[in-house]
């Protein structure tokens, strides 16, 4: 059998070679956008913010991509998983010749990102052939192939003035492609492959290898890698435009000085492999960031003027960074970098030998998604500022919160050792046995829950469970706040200079919805993977990005309509969260009291729609924040507005929200779910028909809610529409949680059937007085509408457990009773979080219905007829399936006997 311990020093040799050769090829590619990025960026005329996206664009697939690349690699092996990457992307990049659009670049460049998925492959791969002892070195020297980027910046230019772009793309393409069946060829599988193989042992299930995922110590490790690998691809690929633009120099003097800083952020990286061997890892950090934060300090200063006013009259001075000074700084600064990327990876062997593929992949995954999001960071500040260090500056303060964090996390580790054994520690406390390799507990959890144990919830549990509730509450009222903001600011933006399209305004609060539906199905199962304690704290960190990038962005009007698209998708993180959220507090309550507990934490946090219609009007008025929050915008009319105060206002909320659940709630130690289990349910023909239901429902609710503002504002423009329109969010919210007893007395598919029959002829009275022009009979039947999806929220979510009590027993009848019961509350939870996410869609779909009935009839009175017609369809199914005679839920809720089960709140 043949093991680490036993493979020869030549295969160890061939793995480590080839896969250097096969990582530098990738690299090369995966930077190619820094070179012909800028003749790509004057052939199409874009400016700093769109070049920015362009070059960026290829290292978010390769960032994404590492996650699953590494998973697979643990799974299938490495020979297989990087041979199949590079031919792969190989033909993506000379599809890149064949674009001849901004878009179709994108695309392209998209493909192109593959590239950047080689890195975990290697670390899978090259970390199987080495002992703990030489792992570091063997990884720094794998590591080094980030010189591909050098590569890329010297001999690129050449080729570019020789051939043009395109002839780049050729041969880096065809470059690629032979690498990679040469290393099919000639690479081995790795030996803990080809003893599983042997033995027969399966691979690691997903479950098993992302379960390392939820300790807080990984996501510390993201960080440093977002700074020491992102910062380095960020800089690598902006460089060569920031010297043509500050400096003067040309693309190929750039592109010489800037591949000086690819080179010693590269190479260096096998010495710091070796050091982190010989002194460990912790020291090499410390030193990474102590000189990154001086260097970085220095490259952000900007050139100024100074006027000193002295005794003998006035002193003028300035001071400014020359291009020699800049390039040796910036070498030195890659220096530092290479030997952090080496020590982040030291870690990750020793902490979670069994799970480097997937660990390495979410560190990988997160310091790649640097280089994404920090390029479109350095154009929309230098748009924002007209600063070029402001790149540098915003770099500065990345490395302090790194730092200060990662030695407060050591201090914490210190003080938990004493006497003789912290003596003892030394400069590597992460090859100590105080560490638990297999162990990912987090601080805060509950070991012993048991709530359906009446003395243990009287004693203990339910002052636990009610905290982490009023936690929960308003971190998703918040959610729910920013997920809808967009549908106020919208209708405000062509007032203070934004010359968007009704179309345009309507894909901005439509895409909130579209973002936040898709990410409600995988928050779903979030929590049962990192926790319900770091999984509330980051996704309402999260809230932080698109809060903070409105109150910036709407003080521009030059800036790009693309910018406001990806906000308006990002404030879909506050859609995704109400999944997790309520998956969360579900499993702190028993039985007896888990539907009031989730109808408060559903209804109070629909509550933040309302609440951010009713407050947003108001703050915008005024200079809340003073200096701090910006200047005001003018209105066409005269008039002056505080846009960015929309985005701004949430901030400390936010930030309260975030501390409040990282020191407050808790994690369940048993709080796990099986998604293969729950799968079932997507050969569920109720499943289906209930996502119909409820998208009538809440789908109605939170689309009504995005395009209603607008809708009012195009509709009715003498009327102040944003001092009335937090209303109808407030009666959804109200109604749905006032009305539930009306569905336990009477069952929910008659009140489902009697709903949707009665929010035909509200919708008909909506288009009715549209048609006529009355601006109060059509806000009288928008808030019965939204009074009525309040009611259809509650009865729809009440049907779901009544209709599995009944069909569970028929599919799977060789069940027995308390086997039925588990089964019957699996499926019905499944089915209650996935319906919740597809009706999500209706925030997306509704608004954007209105935009296309606009734009093609001039009126969104076609959008609010086929509106009718699906409520229709909705009353059909509810009669022909359930309600009729002979229909599923008949019987019982036209029989004496009582249902038994209790309703589950709506959103």
């Amino acid at each position: 059998m043949q093991t680490v311990a036993t493979a020869s020093h030549a295969d160890q040799t061939r793995a480590l070679s080839l896969s250097t050769i096969a990582f530098t090829a990738c690299f090369a590619v995966w930077t190619i956008f820094s070179i012909i990025g800028v003749a790509i960026k004057a052939e199409l005329g874009l400016n700093d913010t769109q070049f920015g996206l362009l070059v960026a664009t290829p290292i978010l697939t390769g960032s994404v991509t590492r996650l699953f690349l590494g998973v697979w690699t643990e799974k299938y092996g490495g020979r297989l998983v990087f041979s199949s990457q590079m031919i792969l992307t190989a033909l993506a990049t000379w599809a890149l010749t064949l674009a001849d659009s901004y878009i179709m670049y994108l695309i392209a460049a998209l493909g192109i990102g593959l590239a950047g998925g080689s890195f975990i492959i290697g670390v899978a791969y090259v970390s199987r052939w080495y002992d703990a002892g030489h792992q570091g070195t063997a990884l720094g020297i794998f590591g080094a192939g980030n010189v591909g980027a050098a590569v890329t910046k010297f001999v690129a230019p050449f080729v570019m003035v020789a051939y043009g772009w395109h002839g780049v793309a050729y041969v880096w393409a065809a470059g690629l492609a032979i690498i990679g069946v040469l290393f099919f060829l000639l690479a081995k599988d790795d030996p803990k492959l080809v003893e599983r193989r042997k033995t027969g042992t399966k691979a690691p299930t997903l479950a098993q290898q992302f379960a390392p995922l939820k300790n807080l110590q990984v996501w510390r490790f993201s960080l440093y890698y977002f700074f020491v690998f992102g910062a380095f691809v960020a800089l690598a690929l902006w460089m060569p435009h920031y010297l043509i633009d500050v400096y003067g120099i040309d693309v190929r003097f750039a592109g010489m000085a800037a591949a000086s800083f690819s080179l010693s952020a590269s190479l260096f990286r096998a010495y710091g492999g070796v050091l982190s061997d010989k002194f460990g890892a912790r020291r090499v950090m410390y030193w990474t960031f102590g000189f990154s934060l001086l260097f970085l300090f220095m490259l952000s200063y900007p050139p100024t003027d100074y006027v000193i006013k002295g005794k003998d009259g006035a002193i003028a001075f300035s001071t400014q960074m020359g291009l020699w000074p800049f390039i040796v700084t910036l070498f030195a600064l890659g220096f530092f970098m290479s030997l952090g990327k080496a020590a982040v990876f030291k870690h990750i062997p020793v902490y979670y030998p069994t799970h480097v593929g997937a660990v390495g992949g979410l560190v990988g995954m997160i310091g790649g998604l640097g280089g994404f999001v920090l390029p479109i960071s350095f154009g929309a500040l230098l748009d924002l500022t007209g600063i070029y260090t402001s790149c540098f500056a915003l770099l500065f303060g990345l490395v302090a919160i790194a730092l200060t964090w990662m030695h407060l996390s050591i201090r914490a580790m210190e003080r938990a050792a004493h006497g003789e054994v912290l003596d003892q520690l030394p400069q590597l406390p992460e090859m100590q046995d105080i560490h638990h390799p297999e162990r990912t507990a987090m601080p805060r959890v509950l070991e012993d829950w048991r709530p359906e144990d009446q003395q243990f919830w009287a004693e203990k549990g339910r002052a636990v469970a009610r905290r982490n509730l009023w936690i929960s509450i308003p971190a998703l009222l918040l959610a729910f706040s920013v997920w809808m903001v967009w549908s106020v600011v919208v209708a405000r933006l062509p007032a203070i200079g934004f010359d968007f399209t009704p179309g345009q305004l309507f894909w901005l609060a439509a895409l909130p919805g579209l973002s936040g539906a898709t990410l409600r199905i995988f928050y779903s199962f979030m929590v049962p993977i990192f926790g319900g304690r770091l999984w509330t704290t980051l996704s309402t960190a999260s809230l932080l990005l698109p809060a903070m990038g409105i109150g910036y962005a709407v003080q521009n009007p030059d800036t790009p309509y693309l910018i406001f698209l990806v906000l308006a998708l990002l404030c879909g993180f506050g859609g995704g969260n109400f999944a997790s959220s309520m998956a969360n507090i579900g499993y702190f309550f028993p039985k007896a009291e888990k539907g009031n507990a989730l109808a408060l934490n559903a209804g109070l946090g629909n509550l933040g729609v309302s609440v951010m219609q009713f407050l947003v009007p108001i703050v915008i008025t005024a200079g809340v924040f003073g200096a701090l929050g910006g200047q005001p915008q003018t209105m066409s009319d005269g008039g002056q507005l505080w846009m960015q105060n929309a985005g701004f206002v949430w901030v400390p909320f936010i930030l309260a929200a975030t501390i409040a659940a990282w020191l407050g709630m808790n994690d369940i130690a048993d709080a796990r779910a099986s998604f293969a289990d729950q799968a079932v349910i997507f050969g569920r023909k109720q499943n289906w028909l209930m996502c119909i239901l409820y998208t009538g429902t809440f789908g109605s609710f939170i689309g009504y809610s995005a395009g209603f503002p607008l809708l009012t504002r195009l509709a009715f423009p003498e009327v102040n529409a944003l001092n009335y329109v937090f209303l109808g969010p407030l009666v959804g919210a109200l109604s749905r949680a006032a009305t539930g007893w009306i569905s336990d007395k009477f069952g929910g598919g008659r009140v489902t059937f009697w709903t949707f029959a009665l929010m035909i002829v509200a919708t008909f009275g909506v288009i009715s007085f549209l048609g006529l022009g009355s601006f109060v009979g059509f806000f009288a039947c928008f808030m019965a509408l939204f009074f009525l999806t309040g009611v259809g929220n509650a009865s729809t979510f009440q049907m779901i457990p009544v209709i599995m009590g009944r069909e569970i027993p028929r599919l799977m009848p060789h069940l027995g009773a308390e086997e039925r019961k588990r089964q019957i509350a699996m499926e019905s939870g499944a089915i209650v979080a996935f319906t919740s996410a597809i009706a999500a869609y209706g925030a997306f779909f509704i608004p954007k219905a209105y935009g296309t009935s606009i734009a093609m009839t001039g009126s969104a009175v076609g959008a609010l007829w086929g509106f009718l017609i699906f409520y229709v369809i909705c009353v059909v199914i509810t009669w022909v399936v359930y309600t009729r005679p002979g229909g599923l839920l008949h019987d019982i809720e036209h029989g004496r006997t009582p249902q038994g089960t209790a309703a589950q709140p709506a959103e």
